[in-house]
């Protein structure tokens, strides 16, 4: 009975269960995140989350554009004002020696595989509108953002693997991590969809100005 219910949700348990079991070893395996969220493709809920973020103001338009925006050169990023999104994405990831293609990339088959694309190439994006950092609170963070702006299955598999992982390596930094994802979840209920942008069309635009017009509300740093 429990068998044919679990057969019913459409998940890829094999793929699912081998990135969970990595990502709590390493949660800054990007690969692990990717190998999740495959398995999640085909799930019930995936596609319930495909429907509630199309739903959304202005978001539909774009899916069915298909919008995806060339890969950015940094170094015409970098002469931008100082206080444009397109400044701070270049100069962030040129710091981090991070790269702007890091992301598994996909063959846009629907809107499910163009939806999770987009959620890729924008991601490093969303932590700096959001200001939450990269390390495993600030993801934590942002991944309660997500979820409440997406209601997605992976930022649910993320928190619960993240929160698993503090209760057993570092029950020190519960409280922390719970606060940061109380407050990204509430930073992504009040902000208007960020799906519905298209960010790489408008890099001159200050960041300051990008979080007034979506209503982004940063929050204070954490002090216990």
């Amino acid at each position: 009975m429990l068998f044919r219910e679990l057969q019913s949700l459409n998940i890829d348990f094999f793929q699912t269960a081998k990135g969970f079991i990595n990502l709590l070893r390493d949660p800054g395996q990007t690969e692990s995140v990717h190998d999740i969220e495959d398995g999640l493709r085909q799930a019930k809920y995936t596609q319930v989350a495909i429907e509630y973020i199309q739903s959304q103001p202005g978001v539909k338009p774009l899916v069915e554009e298909r919008y995806l925006a060339p890969p950015p050169n940094l170094d015409s990023l970098l002469e931008l004002p100082s206080n444009s999104l397109g400044y701070t994405y270049a100069s962030y990831l040129t710091k981090e020696g991070f790269d702007p293609n890091f992301y598994r990339t996909l063959n846009i088959e629907d809107d499910t595989t163009y939806i999770m694309l987009r959620l890729r190439q924008t991601h490093d994006i969303w932590h700096l509108i959001t200001g939450f950092s990269t390390d495993v609170v600030g993801e934590l963070g942002l991944q309660a953002f997500i979820l409440a702006q997406t209601r997605r299955p992976m930022a649910i598999v993320l928190l619960a693997g993240g929160l698993l992982r503090a209760l057993i390596k570092s029950p020190e930094e519960m409280e922390k991590l719970l606060d940061r994802i109380a407050v990204g979840y509430r930073m992504g209920a009040k902000a208007k969809p960020f799906l519905a942008q298209k960010w790489e069309e408008n890099w001159e635009k200050p960041i300051s100005q990008w979080r007034r017009e979506l209503g982004v509300e940063l929050a204070e740093v954490y002090t216990p």
